[in-house]
């Protein structure tokens, strides 16, 4: 990553903004959260698509980037620094990850992975930090999980379908 472009930057940017654009949306609607943190995520979908895009240093650059965007683009629930790495750090980060993954035809099996990396790790902090059973976590974390994996599985192939003749490797 020593040799990071203006197109490189540019383009990180891009994904940083769009994720904030797309999490702001989601902050305002409130039916779209849950009561103790996690939303739909439609902005993880832009974080997705820049490690597709960009390849797996630069999209875990802009997704560990977007993680401290959500200061600016919504509640955080902090309690503590273990909690922060858990619920928004790793959870966020893995989908930067995603590029590693293989893909088969229109199944992006990174997709997938990193989702369910974010709900192991979001579910160990639902016990160990908001004191919840394991199954009370899992279903509090699938309410919104499940759904998020299913938009990225469905709109991340196809975007990366539709853009690819307008996108190069980065």
């Amino acid at each position: 990553m020593k040799d990071l472009s203006v197109k490189d930057l540019v383009l990180m940017a891009f994904y940083v903004a769009l994720f904030m654009v797309l999490d702001i949306f989601v902050n305002t609607l409130g039916f779209l959260q849950m009561p103790q943190g996690g939303s739909l995520g439609v902005s993880t979908v832009a974080l997705l698509l820049a490690s597709y895009h960009l390849s797996w240093k630069k999209g875990t650059v802009v997704a560990i980037v977007s993680v401290f965007c959500q200061f600016v683009t919504g509640r955080m629930y902090l309690l503590g620094f273990t909690q922060f790495l858990l619920d928004y750090f790793i959870a966020f980060s893995v989908y930067g990850l995603a590029c590693l993954f293989p893909n088969y035809k229109y199944f992006y099996s990174g997709v997938l992975i990193t989702n369910v990396i974010r709900f192991i790790s979001s579910t160990i902090s639902g016990v160990v930090f908001y004191k919840t059973t394991w199954m009370g976590s899992i279903i509090y974390q699938a309410w919104y999980m499940v759904p998020t994996t299913i938009i990225g599985l469905i709109l991340v192939p196809l975007l990366m379908k539709s853009l690819a003749p307008r996108m190069k490797k980065a």
